[in-house]
């Protein structure tokens, strides 16, 4: 199904694509806790949370977001050390500071109320093309596609499209997205934007995709996998922290650092300190993991240091405090460091286990 073959009118194939796939999303789709909603501010924060992130890690971290800011003024009034640590887990601060400035825009410049055409969300900071698409068509039912990754694929497997060169597939964005465009449904567009997410997500996988259950197979030039550029392989580094705790008791705290404000991953949140030495002997290792960020898989070694000894084997900084343990839960801290503090079983963190132990994934 090529764009010229719905490119003068609407044959019948079209049609019957669009119905068949909304039948199969009615009765299929998952249940998730920003399609049980309207309110185009709900359905931003899910769009924005989803990005880059997997569903499961985003429905628990969605859900306690939206009950600490409802609406798009309460969120606008937050400090931002609140929304980051409620962002924790889900990687990619950067959103969430976007997220937070646009709302101070919708408050003050749009008198709490969003736009409702994608080209006037796209006005908001952090709103490009997809998201806009995605809150005009589900929240306003505004007539115009959203092309993720996932319905990028659909569309071009749709086609018989692909490229193994990146080059190659960028030339074939502005044709994707021509074809989407042709193929929404007018009616319910954001249904159909959901369904095409949905059909990606489940069905159209990117390797063993289940053709045999897709309800638009017929309708498919590609019934497979199709020409995709590789994807960047993942660069191996070693790093190593220090876990410093001192005081007894309630008192107890522990030393943690403040990454600078201008750094482009994670500015602002906290961090155990780094050590002098990465070359951490076996017998001086309390614990060992790997973390992923991005395209690097760090192999990390943490050390017990005592308070004594921290200033001679960790790095120096000028953004350093001791944080009591059982603040830690209010604590916008990085992924690596919520994930060593659990592993470490510290007792003073059980009041806050629920926090830290949903916000693991990164």
């Amino acid at each position: 199904m090529d764009r010229e073959a719905v490119g003068g009118g609407l044959p019948d194939a079209v049609f019957e694509l669009r119905s068949r796939l909304l039948a199969w999303y009615d009765l299929n789709r998952r249940d998730l806790p920003w399609r049980h909603t309207d309110d185009p501010y709900a359905i931003w924060v899910s769009e924005i949370m989803l990005q880059q992130t997997r569903v499961a890690a985003v429905i628990e971290r969605y859900e306690t977001f939206m009950c600490n800011f409802p609406s798009v003024e309460s969120l606008a009034h937050a400090a931002e050390e609140d929304v980051l640590t409620l962002w924790s887990g889900l990687g990619y601060y950067r959103r969430a500071r976007m997220l937070h400035k646009a709302a101070k825009v919708v408050t003050s410049e749009y008198f709490g109320e969003m736009p409702r055409t994608a080209a006037g969300l796209r006005e908001l900071p952090g709103i490009g093309t997809y998201t806009s698409a995605a809150i005009a068509s589900i929240a306003f039912g505004e007539a115009v596609a959203v092309v993720d990754g996932n319905v990028e694929r659909v569309v071009q497997r749709l086609a018989g499209w692909g490229s193994d060169s990146r080059a190659g597939q960028s030339k074939l964005i502005r044709e994707t997205e021509k074809l989407a465009n042709s193929l929404l449904d007018p009616d319910r567009p954001g249904d159909f934007n959901q369904s095409m997410m949905e059909l990606g997500a489940t069905v159209c996988l990117p390797t063993n995709p289940k053709c045999l259950t897709c309800p638009i197979s017929r309708f498919c030039e590609t019934r497979g996998e199709h020409p995709t550029p590789k994807r960047a392989r993942m660069r191996s580094e070693d790093a190593a922290y220090a876990l410093v705790i001192r005081g007894i008791g309630v008192s107890r705290e522990v030393l943690l650092d403040q990454r600078d404000d201008y750094q482009t991953v994670m500015p602002g949140m906290w961090e155990l300190p780094a050590l002098r030495d990465a070359d951490v002997a076996d017998a001086d290792v309390s614990l060992a993991m790997r973390h992923s960020i991005m395209q690097v898989n760090y192999y990390v070694r943490i050390r017990r240091v005592f308070a004594d000894d921290a200033e001679e084997l960790i790095v120096p900084s000028e953004r350093r405090r001791w944080i009591r343990l059982r603040q830690l839960g209010s604590m916008p801290l990085t992924g690596l460091a919520r994930k060593v503090l659990l592993r470490a079983k510290l007792p003073e963190l059980r009041p806050n286990l629920q926090v830290l132990e949903s916000a693991r994934q990164i």
